[in-house]
């Protein structure tokens, strides 16, 4: 049954998740900070939309398949940590403001989306989500619904705030004056 002290349960568990330090926020602060919260808006959907597909597939069943084989949740882990080493070889001084002949570009909708798909930490929070804070006495397409809902909400508005910080802290690191010291 959904309820209130369910959705805030949800809602928290999900803020927590999102606000320790991982892949998604790694690579927001990256494009916010290079790029600016206009040219970072598709990360800021691609991600929850990645994620609540993601979030969708273990509601529906995916989840039963990790634990009836554990080694695949292995070779997802060396996987995206493969995947997450490459994207921080491409990002390795990328936050040169100043060069103007960058050729660097924020990642596009579907990379976002696909990214989630490698990531590690994203699989472990709709395991763990679909665990802990399912409804009980729904049926399966109302409690997916839910769960990606509550999720999706609070990953775009946290998010967007990350970014929206990001963009500050670029204008430091542009002033000439403040690199003085």
């Amino acid at each position: 049954m959904i309820t209130w002290e369910l959705i805030l349960a949800l809602a928290v568990y999900n803020f927590i998740m999102y606000a320790t330090p991982g892949p998604n926020n790694s690579i927001l602060t990256a494009s916010g900070i290079k790029f600016g919260f206009t040219k970072s808006i598709p990360n800021i959907f691609g991600i929850p939309t990645g994620h609540g597909l993601q979030l969708a597939l273990v509601c529906l069943g995916l989840g039963s398949l990790f634990i009836k084989y554990p080694i695949l949740f292995d070779i997802l882990r060396y996987v995206g940590s493969a995947y997450i080493l490459y994207l921080a070889y491409k990002m390795f001084g990328s936050l040169n403001i100043a060069k103007t002949e960058d050729r660097s570009r924020p990642l596009k909708y579907y990379e976002a989306i696909l990214f989630q798909f490698v990531n590690p930490k994203a699989w472990v929070i709709c395991s763990t989500a679909v665990t802990l804070y399912y409804p009980k006495n729904e049926n399966i397409i109302v409690r997916s619904l839910f769960s990606v809902i509550v999720k999706n909400i609070v990953h775009i508005l946290y998010f967007s705030i990350w970014v929206y910080g990001d963009c500050y802290k670029r204008q430091y690191l542009q002033n000439k004056h403040l690199k003085n010291y």
